[in-house]
């Protein structure tokens, strides 16, 4: 016997001091009287990243306890599969959030919380949800990236309001004491777990008296089918992709500087505009009026100086000639020997502060020279409106950026140096972005191509929907499908631009769906598997086609019937005949059964 518990959310709020506190589920593990044999590893979707803790203990004296605690909300996005399989295996689910946090609550209630309802999908999950600490009305957060304001809280209403919606039971922790852990949180939580027991053990009971109704003449023992090929889901490069392009430099657009011209930095105006307002600002992107911040505007002008290109050296490599770089030098001597740095800071994502503390006290060796340049960096990096802190941009406490951020440049005029042409419609992007993102349109914008210096770009073979939630993926790293149908369309483009875990992506979500679909819908869907099948063979996707032949193999009964069964090939027919569910030998052994109970005069109760 055994409980599966997932846990989602983070119950430190963004202003804490103490970020070494033991988690809710961790305290409730180490202090309940109930549990026992507790054991704990962390799984990871790359180093650094972690995902989600799993827990394994006893309670109740020999039920295994399985515990999920997944803190990053993060893992709806990047790995959309592990986290539809971690809901569908749970027992119990646990939602945690601090009331400090109102940003990381609004995110919940917006983003997360429709994904976990539709995931459970009308099943009798119980679900909890946590309100973690007391109320606070300190000083508002000054984080530079933040964009909340952080004073107000997370009220009762809200939360209960939140309980409602998904039909949870609603829990208020003040603080994560012996009282709040073992007998209040505990105790919902613990006849939850009672409550799952009793319904397991009671369907157990049902399948027993069931089997034991026939014991005279038992009919033949029908066997699984098969094990369908199992799909796994590709880990994200989306950081390391923007990080090497600052490395080769392709398409840069700005070269920094210093005042005698000795030496040259590039970068691109996309990648600095995504993470900064003093940059917006400074490409002409955003006007003093609309930062209203004059500190930034300052800093702008006290910085950097964009100049005309008649005394400089000749342009960077990768620029297309027709389209200049913009020449930027930089006033502040000390800060432009720092300036490589400061840009790998930024393309790495702008959340590894204390890493860009440690190189720019290494390469100065001096405290105040250092201070000077980190006061700079904050100020690049500053929210207008906020203030900032040192403690405010440790790397805990920022989110990373370039999903959210660059999703404001997709299917945008703004910057945009490239314009896709395609079914009489036109679509601007980014040649910065699609280069990093693409190793297709590297090429194609980096080599002996037309489009190399061309800046409108015709697309054949593809709808403008469909190509941009391809654009969309190379912007945000994420993408959601609406059906079947057009997660295929995608993947035939992703096939096309070579973009190999956008294609794992459509895969994971086409088998996902069709093992959600019940038989009768299975039957009468006008959705034909075999053409799914064919082109999934046609576009070099070989998991999928596999899975999908097997998946018509274990359906053979309901596909046999369809007239598409016939457009399978002879290879292909003679796989789903060979694993086909149920097999010959079960339906001669059922007729067999049939002809004996109909011979001895008597009534079958399971036929």
């Amino acid at each position: 016997r055994s409980v599966n518990i997932v846990a989602f959310g983070n119950e430190r709020d963004g202003l804490s001091e103490d970020n070494q506190q033991p988690s809710l589920i961790w305290s409730y593990l180490g202090r309940s009287a109930l549990i026992s044999q507790i054991d704990s590893s962390l799984s990871a979707s790359h180093v650094g990243n972690p995902v989600f803790t799993e827990y394994q203990a006893c309670v109740f004296g020999n039920v295994r306890l399985v515990v999920h605690d997944c803190p990053v909300w993060d893992i709806f996005d990047s790995d959309w599969y592990t986290s539809r399989s971690l809901i569908g295996g749970a027992d119990i689910i646990v939602i945690k959030y601090s009331v400090n946090d109102k940003t990381s609550f609004q995110e919940l209630k917006d983003s997360y919380a429709p994904m976990i309802k539709k995931a459970l999908n009308h099943c009798s999950i119980p679900v909890i949800i946590s309100a973690i600490g007391a109320r606070k009305n300190g000083v508002p957060c000054t984080c530079p990236l933040c964009t909340s304001d952080r004073r107000s809280c997370v009220t009762t209403s809200e939360g209960v309001q939140l309980a409602k919606e998904l039909g949870a039971t609603y829990l208020e922790l003040h603080t994560l004491n012996d009282f709040y852990i073992q007998k209040y949180f505990g105790g919902v939580l613990e006849y939850f777990m009672i409550q799952s027991l009793n319904q397991k053990s009671s369907e157990k009971m049902k399948k027993r008296k069931k089997t034991q109704k026939c014991h005279r003449v038992q009919p033949p023992q029908l066997e699984q089918p098969e094990k369908m090929p199992i799909l796994k889901g590709e880990a994200s490069h989306y950081e390391a992709d923007l990080h090497n392009l600052l490395c080769c430099c392709q398409c840069a657009d700005v070269a920094f500087y210093p005042e005698d011209l000795s030496t040259v930095v590039e970068a691109h105006k996309i990648i600095l505009c995504s993470v900064s307002h003093l940059f917006m600002l400074l490409f002409e992107v955003k006007s003093p009026a609309d930062i209203r911040d004059a500190s930034i505007v300052r800093t702008a002008q006290s910085l950097f100086a964009v100049e005309g290109g008649a005394a400089f050296p000749p342009a960077p490599r990768g620029v297309p000639p027709c389209v200049p770089p913009v020449r930027v030098v930089v006033k502040d001597s000390v800060f432009c020997s720092c300036l490589p740095v400061i840009l790998h800071f930024i393309y790495s994502g702008a959340f590894q502060w204390e890493r860009l503390e440690e190189d720019i006290k290494k390469k100065l060796k001096d405290p105040e020279k250092t201070e000077h340049v980190l006061e700079k960096v904050k100020c690049i990096l500053k929210t207008p409106g906020k203030l900032n802190t040192v403690k405010d941009c440790r790397s805990h406490q920022i989110k990373r950026l370039y999903n959210t951020s660059l999703r404001l440049f997709f299917n945008t005029p703004v910057l945009a140096d490239v314009i896709f042409k395609i079914q009489g419609a036109t679509v601007p992007a980014h040649r910065a972005v699609l280069v990093a993102r693409c190793e297709v349109m590297a090429a194609m914008f980096n080599g002996n191509y037309l489009e190399a210096n061309s800046v409108l770009v015709p697309v054949y073979g593809v709808s403008k929907d469909t190509f941009l939630s391809f654009l969309e993926y190379l912007y945000t790293d994420s993408c959601c499908p609406a059906s079947i149908l057009q997660a295929m369309s995608l993947l035939i483009c992703a096939e096309m631009y070579q973009v190999m875990r956008l294609q794992h992506i459509c895969e994971l979500y086409i088998i996902t769906q069709l093992q959600s679909m019940p038989s009768r819908e299975l039957a009468s869907t006008s959705l034909s598997i075999v053409s799914l099948l064919k082109k999934a063979k046609f576009h070099n996707s070989d998991c999928l086609s596999t899975w999908l032949l097997h998946f018509i193999a274990t359906n053979y009964l309901i596909f046999s019937q369809k007239p598409e069964f016939q457009d399978l090939s002879v290879e292909e027919r003679n796989f789903v005949e060979m694993h086909r569910w149920p097999s010959n030998l079960y339906l001669k052994q059922l007729a067999d059964y049939r002809n004996y109970v109909h011979s001895q005069k008597c009534h079958c109760a399971v036929m």
